[in-house]
This record gives C-alpha cells, sequence and structure tokens, in this order.
C-alpha cells in the first residue's frame, strides 16, 4: 500500500542544491567510461588479433585472460586488484586508478569476443585476395579485414559501452567519486537517500539514453546494412 503521507514529504530541493556535486559525479563517471571503452576496444582487437597467432600457448594465454574476466564478477577483480595486487606486488594504486584498471581489464575480455566474431565474419575470398596480392600482414589487417570487421562489430560495440557507463556505479565500493558515490555521500549527510537515489538514478536515465541515441545513430550511419522488405 502506499504511503502518500510519505511521498508528500519528500524534498526534491535538495538534489538541486547539490546539482553541481551530482553532475562532477557524473562526469567522472562519463571519463571512466570513455577511458575504459577506448583502451579496452583497442586492447580488445588486438588479444582478437594475436588469438589467430599460429602459436597454440599464446592462443590459450590470451583465451584464458579472456575467460577469467568474462566469468568472474566485476565486484570481485575490482575488490582483488585494489585490496590484494598491492600485497603481491608493493605497488599501491589510488581507488580511481584501481577502479580504472579493474574496469578496462574486464571490458577488454568482452571486447575481445565482438572482435574476434567482427574478424571472423570478414569472407574468406577477402583474407585470399589480399594473400595473392603479396599484401603485408600490416595492410592486410588495416585496410581490408578491420575495415569490414569493424562494421558488423558496431551494434554489439554500442551496447558494450552503454553497458560500461552503467558498471561505472559499481566502482563507488572504492569511494571512487563517481555518480553513485556522489548521491550517496549526500544522501547520508542530508538524511535523504530516497530524493538523491532517485536524482541519481534520472540522471543515469538521462545518460544512458543520451548514448543509447548516439549509439542508434552510429549504427544506421556506418553499421551492417540492414536488408529491406
Amino acid at each position: 500500500m502506499i504511503d502518500f503521507n510519505y511521498l508528500a514529504s519528500l524534498d526534491f530541493s535538495i538534489p538541486w542544491k547539490y546539482r553541481w556535486q551530482l553532475l562532477d559525479g557524473a562526469a567522472t563517471s562519463l571519463y571512466l567510461a570513455f577511458i575504459a571503452s577506448v583502451v579496452g576496444l583497442l586492447l580488445g582487437i588486438l588479444l582478437a588479433i594475436v588469438i589467430r597467432s599460429k602459436y597454440r600457448g599464446v592462443r590459450y594465454l590470451v583465451l584464458a585472460y579472456v575467460e577469467f574476466f568474462r566469468n568472474t564478477p566485476l565486484l570481485v577483480q575490482l575488490t582483488w586488484i585494489h585490496f590484494v595486487l598491492p600485497l603481491a606486488t608493493g605497488i599501491n594504486t589510488t581507488p580511481l586508478t584501481s577502479g580504472l584498471i579493474a574496469l578496462t581489464l574486464n571490458v577488454t575480455a568482452y571486447f575481445c569476443e565482438i572482435a574476434r566474431a567482427g574478424i571472423n565474419s570478414v569472407p574468406k575470398g577477402q583474407w585470399e585476395a589480399a594473400s595473392a596480392l603479396g599484401l603485408h600482414w600490416f595492410p592486410v589487417w588495416v585496410k581490408v579485414v578491420l575495415p569490414q570487421a569493424l562494421r558488423v562489430m558496431i551494434p554489439p560495440l554500442a551496447n558494450m559501452i552503454i553497458n560500461i557507463f552503467k558498471a561505472t556505479a559499481i566502482l563507488s565500493i572504492l569511494a571512487v567519486d563517481d555518480l553513485m558515490r556522489v548521491a550517496t555521500r549526500i544522501a547520508n549527510s542530508t538524511f535523504k537517500p530516497v530524493e538523491l537515489i532517485t536524482a541519481a538514478a534520472l540522471i543515469y536515465l538521462v545518460m544512458g539514453s543520451v548514448l543509447a541515441f548516439g549509439a542508434d545513430w552510429v549504427e544506421r550511419k556506418y553499421g551492417p546494412q540492414r536488408s529491406k522488405s
């Protein structure tokens, strides 16, 4: 049963009062998502290329990395990198650095699988034609394979980037000043958790919708052509 008296007591002027702090947190979330997406995509494509290596040991090593980061929770990876890794290496990192490293390593594994699927979609005839022309391996990848693979990769890449932005919320457990952490801190100090968490959810919704709209535009413009019925 809905408690209308409680709903009437909510004060949504509080989130507006702290709007700049919330927007700073949102900017941090975007920054983390952007860096992790760019670095993760580059590393993912590189690993997808390495998987095609003729050296079995190298392939198995990359596959083991991918399976580990895809099949263990991001929360566990984040905690291990920030609290366990410094004990083993003696190198301490800030919460922001630890969060960025964990997020990047995690998304790299997913990007690797997306890139591998895109590369495998390139017709065998394209590889054979490049080989017949005597092209070196670098122009084969840069001018023949990757341009075709990237078009196929665009839809899953777009969805993955949106998921990365949402995943930044989990970094708040390390006191990274992302949107979720800022909203929680203000909620604890003002005793207005409903108002602040609701405001954070709305900001995530707006920013996620903008990213989804941009991803849809990129997919329609540069993605694989959809057949017309």
